[in-house]
């Protein structure tokens, strides 16, 4: 019987996944049969829900996995069985079926956790996913027909992460595009640290509070919010801001399907992996992308939940759990070099290098490196098969900016 490769997810993670672990089969003629399921045969660029025209950040599946020889189930992965080395499935049609594996690379990814926070469900709207941010996409373009008002005029952004971020300094331009130039808009970015990108290096962080001043972004800091409702927010300290659109960027946890492994987890349920990216004490199941706490060097630095970081943990994923089937030597997960490249809005944006996070290129100049890669460089490649195989190689490098590194962006 031939051996089976199975892939849960098709984002970032699961389509490298997928392309490495059939290179490395083609590459020593063995046949394995790689398997991906998901919801559609579709990479949704998560990266960019930020911007409007949300429904266009798809890029299709279908032909480059035809090419690369990869199947694949439409459906949802309902339960793991690792005793039977199983999975429980729910196809389009609300079918339930058992899958076998050989090989199991988990890369079902992460989502937004609003219920910590009163009304945050009901009442906030987020970028986690298409849907999502698309029914964000339309509220906002929706405020031109509500009546003028402080409320409707502000948005509230919980969260000063990266998200927040780019969703925030993305705001000014588009508000004052539906509302008019001469309208009264107000954005406060809501962020429990003691100060904007508090978490980052200062270079990093003055670039932030530079922009965010120039662009009229307002930050309360030491900040955090105790509930949200149809009226807006009202944080601990009592503080009432009005607004019809609040945004929620916080609370990031891995999939659900983490906690059907008995294995050890981060506090955002990651699954702690080996080198070999193998979750502890389950040789035969690989963890990736969002899923997976990942070690990226000896300096105690691990994977971010970023496509930068779930491109190339699936491209050792897959390779990995395909080596294991053919007996040959794993490559050991590494991405010693860490790139920022932070969308600022009309303002441009700010791109650095290392984890310290050395300011390299601002405004303009970034914005322009930033357009490159959320634009090409996080997107599939062509339905070519050797073109596709030669990037799914985990050791192939790339240019990035000035920085060489082993991965596609």
């Amino acid at each position: 019987m031939r051996k089976q490769i199975l892939i849960v997810g098709a984002g970032f993670a699961g389509m490298w996944a997928a392309l490495s672990a059939a290179r490395l089969a083609d590459k020593h003629q063995q046949a394995i049969d790689i398997t991906v399921i998901a919801p559609q045969p579709e990479l949704r660029v998560r990266p960019r829900f930020y911007e409007s025209a949300v429904h266009t950040l798809v890029a299709p599946l279908q032909p480059l996995f035809d090419v690369t020889g990869v199947n694949f189930l439409q459906g949802h992965v309902e339960q793991i069985l690792p005793d039977s080395k199983e999975v429980s499935w729910k196809d389009a049609n609300g079918d339930i079926h058992l899958r076998r594996y050989d090989r199991l690379v988990l890369a079902s990814g992460s989502h937004v956790n609003r219920d910590a926070v009163t009304g945050a469900a009901e009442h906030a709207f987020d970028l986690d996913q298409l849907e999502s941010a698309a029914v964000l996409e339309q509220h906002i373009n929706d405020l031109a027909l509500q009546p003028e008002s402080e409320a409707r005029n502000t948005v509230v952004v919980c969260g000063g992460g990266f998200t927040g971020i780019e969703m925030a300094l993305e705001l000014p331009g588009r508000l004052r595009e539906i509302l008019g130039a001469d309208a009264k808009t107000r954005v406060v970015v809501v962020e429990r640290g003691a100060q904007p990108g508090g978490r980052w290096s200062e270079e990093l962080r003055d670039v932030i509070i530079e922009a965010s001043a120039e662009l009229g972004v307002e930050w309360l800091v030491n900040a955090e919010v105790e509930c949200v409702d149809a009226s807006g927010v009202t944080l601990k300290d009592g503080q009432v801001i009005s607004s019809q659109t609040v945004i929620w960027t916080v609370g990031v946890q891995a999939n659900s399907l983490t906690a059907q492994i008995n294995a050890p987890r981060d506090r955002q349920g990651r699954l702690h992996v080996n080198a070999n990216l193998q979750v502890v004490g389950h040789d035969d199941i690989y963890a990736t992308g969002d899923v997976a706490y990942a070690a990226t060097d000896d300096k105690g630095n691990h994977a971010l939940m970023t496509c930068q970081h779930a491109i190339l943990l699936g491209k050792f994923a897959g390779n990995n759990a395909a080596a294991d089937l053919l007996n040959i030597t794993p490559l050991p997960y590494r991405q010693e070099n860490y790139v920022t490249c932070l969308d600022l809005g009309a303002w441009g944006a700010v791109y650095s290098e290392g984890w310290d996070q050395q300011v390299k290129l601002t405004r303009a100049e970034a914005k322009k490196l930033k357009v490159s890669i959320v634009s090409e460089l996080i997107y599939p490649p062509k339905a070519d098969r050797a073109v596709a195989f030669e990037i799914a190689d985990p050791l192939a490098l790339v240019e990035i900016g000035r920085a060489s590194c082993r991965e596609r962006v």
